[in-house]
């Protein structure tokens, strides 16, 4: 059996990936993950890695007393899912100017430690921690740019007050276009919506003037379009707070004009902008998800399949949905748009 590296060698190796925190142990697990790797998967997930039998364990006070990761910038891409989040997050992903972590399931841990009742003052010690293990680039000079799950939208303030020259993005559809991607999903995707919804009343994410007891009365379509307005609320909060350092784009915008739109966030994000590397980069002709060839135009058929399938009860949704975000003073169109290059 090879000898195990020593934590120095881990923590100065961009391919060691940080991949999960366990409270009880106080300790990192690393598992390696190449570069290529880690484009050629959706999420960063043991689902789509593969499981990890024997993940190299690293107690947190052993990472941090090293002389440190090479801190490279680190941003954020925030999202409201079913907007061609990973798509950008792959496309950002350039060698010498930045690497993108699509999901990382170590994020997905620091959610699910605070729900179960983490004490504050030592999350935001171990976060601190767990954002310098992530950002940890593949080249100097090259920034790290995280795409968490949107379950960890609740701490995007959070992170963004750890690093304050970080950046962000908040990447969502627009409700129509969110609604027909959950209703040609099927079931299994209207159980998703109702899971995250269950999981953002647990964090008190959801501020809006509705009883336990209406959202049994709620059809799937309707729970769904309520998630999406706690984070249309939570999106338009964070502009406020921070409109120097975040912009929101759309899905249909990115969509419609890839190359303009990615400029424009690269822009935004402080990274060098090169239209013809982004024109080139395989991740624009291919489904993000299962990594099949994507023709042009192919999403836009898929939405009006739905549209002919499910209009009209989506057509009711969003109504209600409008009124609902009229009460609450909810923008249906976030402020703050990136301007195209």
């Amino acid at each position: 059996m090879p000898a195990a590296p020593s934590v120095s060698a881990v923590i100065d190796d961009a391919a060691w990936l940080a991949h999960r925190y366990d409270p009880d142990h106080d300790a990192f697990h690393f598992r390696r993950v190449s570069r290529s790797a880690r484009m050629a998967v959706p999420f960063l997930t043991d689902q789509h890695l593969g499981e990890e039998a024997s993940p190299l364990v690293l107690r947190r006070a052993d990472c941090t007393a090293t002389n440190g990761p090479r801190r490279a910038p680190i941003h954020f891409l925030f999202h409201s899912a079913y907007c061609a989040s990973t798509m950008l997050a792959h496309v950002l992903d350039q060698p010498g100017v930045a690497t993108t972590l699509s999901e990382p399931v170590l994020l997905n841990d620091m959610i699910g430690w605070r729900r179960r009742g983490a004490d504050p003052r030592m999350h935001g010690r171990v976060m601190d921690d767990a954002l310098a293990m992530l950002g940890r680039g593949f080249a100097a000079g090259e920034a790290v740019v995280v795409k968490p799950s949107n379950i960890f939208n609740p701490l995007a303030r959070g992170v963004l007050l750890l690093r304050p020259q970080a950046r962000a993005i908040l990447l969502h559809a627009p409700l129509r276009a969110f609604l027909l991607s959950v209703a040609r999903k099927g079931l299994w995707c209207r159980l998703w919506c109702r899971e995250l919804f269950e999981n953002y009343l647990a964090d008190g994410f959801v501020r809006l003037a509705f009883g336990p007891h209406d959202y049994f009365r709620q059809s799937d379509l309707q729970v769904a379009a309520i998630g999406w307005l706690a984070q249309q609320q939570a999106f338009a909060a964070l502009l406020d707070w921070a409109p120097d350092r975040i912009a929101s784009l759309d899905s249909e915008t990115l969509t419609r004009d890839p190359v303009a739109a990615i400029a424009a966030a690269m822009d935004h994000l402080g990274l060098a902008v090169d239209r013809g590397a982004i024109a080139d980069h395989p991740s624009l002709v291919r489904n993000s998800k299962s990594g099949a060839a994507f023709a042009p135009g192919e999403r836009q058929r898929d939405l009006a399949a739905a549209e002919r399938a499910y209009g009209e009860e989506i057509a009711q949704v969003v109504g209600w949905a409008e009124a609902v975000a009229d009460q609450a003073a909810i923008p249906m169109t976030l402020p703050g748009a990136l301007a195209a290059r």
